[in-house]
């Protein structure tokens, strides 16, 4: 207790001048808290055939005038506290992300951040990252606010600082100067490395976020097809389950070769698996809207897509009675906002629920509800799960349902050994899985009682990384992101009433690469619907679809034009 107190009176009795402070605290911001972007370029230099030791050696320098131009431009005088404690404590934050999880923090993580509910962010928090955080955030900032400033002149004050800022950019030049060819290369073959830039990266793309969703103006809504319709060769009622599946990696299921019986209940249903499904984004907050819109991965951008009919929308318009039930916190990212939709209560009176989540077995209730009132010809229910939404893995699966031991009980899943964490996951997949069964079996049931039609969609928004490659969780730029982030399971089931398609064909072509780009026309497919908003061409299912079924649903170029002139 001594001891603190003496490094306490110490710091208090300090005294720096302002560009002391600045300096000092810029060499912790660049050659600490930026650890992760040094040690990851460092690791790409020195594996280069033939590398200059003096260009590695400038790469630290490098980064600290850097650091020094950017926070000596806007901490100046009594600015130069509270800034500097404002970087240190955010820088501290990625830093642990990037640590622990291998995270970056670019446009899609700022996005994802922000649409993050409490509970899911209250996740994230254990004895490791408030030690963790106390230790790099809150006593660096302490000893910041401690020491006693000593102010000159301002004119004197501000040519001080004017060298500085210019001893740095001289800096900058000479390394410039003298090595621009290496730094080229590097970042050109490695464009990832400068998302690693803490905390100034994750400024840049907050701006951003902030810029894109609060002062560009709304877009008109566009109208993909105003008169869509169900068109089908008999009168039997129709009913679609599709199942939105949560951070589940298609290199999970044993239905695609994972050598664990991850899928021992689907597996004996004849469901079909497409093996070869990529997905639109590696987050939530861009998978989900970017599959159900009509933009293609390559072209989506949230503000337009949100700007249009949806395929739910086109659905809907068609006369489907459309339910969106959800499992996820309620969190569709504005897909249902125009259908009807059921958010699952957590409270702790359901022995489902803990107050924040539920087991995805509480879909099923609501779902059996809706089967025993069918109102409409044709319905499409969309399930969202919360899957394997991480890093609290084992709050996913009730404890009958615990398959795979040991598992990882804690939220600091870096710290479990591997086995523990794939158990953990493994677990998910397979508790998934029987969900899956149970929502099957409530349609096979439907089917025989009423002789409806009916069929089920799985398909996940995007995948996981379990300590591949040093990576957890997922939200890495897509350019960057590793298999086990973008491979997601699709599974497509029927009862055996249906005749549009043939599933032996289907079987087959499964083994087909496929995206989430083919969603859309998917859905469309499945549900009959005839509209102008569909591309044949995108649809996977069309080349085991029978001829009547084409006729009835397709819409001929020549036709098209006759419907927009």
């Amino acid at each position: 207790m001594n001891l603190i107190t003496h490094y306490i009176s110490y710091f208090k009795r300090l005294k720096l001048t302002t560009n002391q402070l600045l300096f000092f605290t810029c060499c912790y911001i660049a050659l600490i808290l930026n650890l992760p972007f040094l040690v990851k370029t460092v690791d790409i230099i020195t594996a280069l055939d033939n590398y200059s030791f003096l260009f590695l050696l400038s790469l630290p320098i490098f980064l600290l005038s850097l650091t020094v131009i950017i926070q000596g431009v806007f901490s100046f005088r009594w600015l130069t506290k509270p800034l500097l404690i404002a970087t240190v404590i955010c820088s501290s934050l990625l830093f642990y992300g990037t640590i622990s999880y291998g995270i970056v923090f670019d446009y899609g993580m700022v996005q994802n951040t922000l649409e993050t509910d409490t509970a899911e962010a209250l996740s994230y928090i254990n004895l490791h990252a408030i030690l963790f955080f106390i230790f790099f955030g809150l006593l660096p900032s302490f000893i910041i606010y401690s020491v006693q400033l000593t102010y000159q002149p301002f004119l004197k004050e501000l040519l001080s600082r004017l060298r500085l800022l210019s001893l740095s950019l001289v800096t900058v030049f000479l390394i410039c100067a003298f090595f621009y060819s290496n730094y080229a290369a590097v970042g050109r073959n490695n464009k990832d490395l400068i998302t690693y830039i803490t905390p100034y990266k994750m400024v840049v793309a907050s701006f951003k976020f902030v810029r894109n969703h609060y002062f560009y103006p709304p877009l008109e809504f566009k109208v993909l097809d105003t008169a869509p319709s169900i068109v089908r060769d008999n009168h039997k009622k129709q009913v679609t389950v599709m199942v939105l599946g949560e951070t589940a990696r298609a290199q999970s299921f044993s239905l695609n070769g994972y050598s664990k019986p991850t899928n021992q209940y689907t597996e004996k249903q004849g469901v079909i698996s497409f093996s070869k499904m990529s997905s639109c984004g590696t987050a939530t907050a861009v998978s989900v809207p970017c599959m159900f819109s009509r933009l293609n991965k390559d072209g989506y951008e949230k503000r337009i897509a949100t700007a249009q009919q949806n395929v739910i929308d086109i659905i809907h318009l068609a006369g489907a009675d459309v339910l969106w039930i959800s499992n996820n916190n309620g969190s569709c990212k504005g897909v249902c906002t125009r259908v009807k939709m059921q958010q699952i209560d957590t409270d702790k009176s359901n022995p489902l629920c803990d107050g924040e989540y539920c087991y995805d077995e509480a879909l099923l209730a609501p779902l059996r509800s809706k089967l025993g009132k069918l109102t409409h010809q044709n319905t499409l229910i969309v399930l969202h799960m919360i899957g394997s939404h991480g890093p609290t893995y084992f709050k996913r699966y009730p404890k009958k349902r615990r398959v795979f031991i040991p598992d990882c009980q804690r939220s600091d899943i870096q710290n479990c050994t591997q086995e523990q964490l794939i158990n953990s996951y493994d677990n998910t997949i397979a508790y998934t899985d029987f969900v899956l069964s149970q929502v099957i079996n409530e349609l096979d049931q439907v089917a025989d009682k009423n002789d409806i039609e009916t069929s089920l969609l799985y398909i996940s928004d995007h995948g996981e990384s379990l300590g591949e490659k040093g990576l957890y969780l997922h939200g890495l730029p897509y350019a960057f992101a590793p298999e086990e982030q973008t491979h997601v399971p699709m599974l497509y089931w029927t009862d055996p009433i249906q005749n549009d398609f043939n599933l032996n064909c289907l079987n087959t072509s499964a083994k087909s690469p496929i995206t989430h780009d083919n969603f859309f026309d998917v859905l469309l497919s499945i549900m009959s619907v005839r509209t102008k908003a569909y591309d044949i061409d995108n649809d996977p299912f069309i080349k085991c679809k029978s001829q009547g079924a084409i006729a009835r649903t397709t819409i001929t170029k020549d036709i098209t034009m006759e419907i927009q002139d």
